[in-house]
């Protein structure tokens, strides 16, 4: 007997992909509903499909820690996210930057910006969790687990077909699914990608002393080592007060990354002891150890026919200062502000805005171009220039970190780059 075809789905918006950047938009626009209904305007229908549940094996949402700089968290507040976020976020009151073996180093501090703190630390397992469960209650259509099976572009609309046999039909397609983006593979769309020749080795570490809220940048010859302040986990034992847990992500080559993966638990601590130093305090302990390969990829223009890219499927950084998921935030507040000016557009008339025409993936690219442009850049640069001992690059950036010390009116327009503000 042969199988009855599934009936279409029509959608206004679909996304692909629903990690971080993609859960952050379907939220959004969620709200957006919202507020539309209380104005007793026409809602938007809108999918979301996720390949995996909001476990650990998500790649998504695995044992990682991200900072969510002070910008970010003004966004994802007004879109209505953070508060269901901020029990799990511990702040970022101050941040050290320094380079091995040279005398440059400043600091970058709350309390002189009039800042409680510059951002958040959270885990992303813990994260996903949260995010999952506002899904299963927003104004969407959820379909997890499900992949996208085939992409067919057509004048009106993208037709989607997924491996359980669903069709699906979307005004606009939102390619939210990664740096390994299936629908970019579908369109078969180019990405320019480039090498930094780096592997970053990330686990969680236990120092010996309270991290009072300091984060740390450390340039190395071999890359940069940053860490994180995290929440202490829940203990019975009086000691583990006096006690830390940070989140690391060292930025090593390939071959010392697997090296550094492999070695004994003492050993590891002990290198690592040698290439960050003593200001954390003594590396007691560290967590399961994973590596990543450290590559910039970016889409020279992340838009197609009725398709518009975000986040880590639009561009993926270096994590050298933790912009990934705040630039990939900016793509999803300003795609929301597009849709909502065409929404605008439309409150007369019995016509339905088409959120998905030219005009709106055009705009999408102009309002991304420069800051995607300038965080990009400014990213290249710092990997380039702070992973080699050029003896003029070493003397010039430690000048630099230096005069930010020297001069604290310096350090207000690096601040307001670093915690994103737009």
């Amino acid at each position: 007997m042969s199988k009855t075809p599934a009936a279409l789905q029509q959608f206004d918006i679909v996304i692909i992909g629903g990690a971080m950047a993609g859960a952050s938009l379907a939220l959004g626009l969620a709200k957006l509903n919202q507020q539309r209904k209380l104005q007793h305007l026409p809602c938007l229908s809108v999918a979301l499909i996720e390949a995996h549940q909001a476990d650990d094996s998500h790649p998504g949402f695995d044992a990682r820690s991200i900072a969510i700089a002070h910008g970010s968290i003004f966004e994802l507040t007004r879109l209505g996210i953070w508060p269901k976020l901020a029990h799990l976020g511990t702040a970022i009151s101050d941040i050290h930057v320094s380079d091995r073996g040279h005398f440059g180093m400043t600091e970058l501090n709350a309390e002189p910006l009039g800042l409680s703190a510059l951002g958040q630390v959270v885990e992303l397992a813990k994260v996903g969790q949260v995010l999952f469960s506002e899904l299963q209650q927003a104004d969407i259509s959820l379909f997890c687990p499900a992949k996208l099976a085939s992409l067919t572009a057509k004048a009106d609309g993208h037709y989607l077909e997924l491996d359980d046999g669903s069709q699906l039909s979307a005004k606009l397609l939102v390619a939210a699914d990664g740096a390994n983006s299936v629908v970019r593979q579908q369109l078969k769309l180019a990405a320019e990608q480039i090498d930094f020749g780096q592997s970053a080795i990330v686990a969680n570490v236990e120092t010996d002393k309270p991290h009072q809220h300091w984060a740390y940048e450390r340039f190395t010859e071999t890359g940069p080592i940053a860490l994180l302040p995290m929440a202490n986990m829940a203990s019975s034992n009086p000691s583990s007060s006096n006690k830390a847990r940070l989140s690391l992500v060292w930025a090593v080559s390939p071959d010392k990354a697997e090296q550094l993966k492999n070695i004994s638990e003492n050993d590891f601590l002990q290198q690592l002891q040698l290439a960050f130093g003593n200001r954390a305090g003594r590396f007691m302990a560290v967590g399961q150890r994973v590596t990543y390969p450290l590559t910039l990829t970016r889409m020279t223009q992340p838009i197609y026919h009725r398709c518009v890219f975000v986040g880590n499927a639009a561009q993926t950084l270096h994590p050298i200062a933790g912009q990934g998921f705040n630039l990939g935030l900016r793509d999803v507040v300003s795609l929301i502000e597009v849709i909502e000016q065409q929404l605008a557009q439309h409150l007369h008339g019995d016509v339905k805005a088409d959120v998905g025409n030219s005009q709106v993936v055009h705009q999408y690219l102009a309002s991304r171009q420069q800051d995607r442009t300038r965080t990009m850049n400014n990213i290249e640069f710092l990997v380039r220039g702070f992973s080699n001992q050029h003896w003029p690059l070493v003397a010039g950036r430690n000048i630099g970190l230096r005069l930010l010390s020297w001069l604290p009116p310096l350090k207000r327009p690096v601040a307001q780059v670093a915690m994103g503000w737009r």
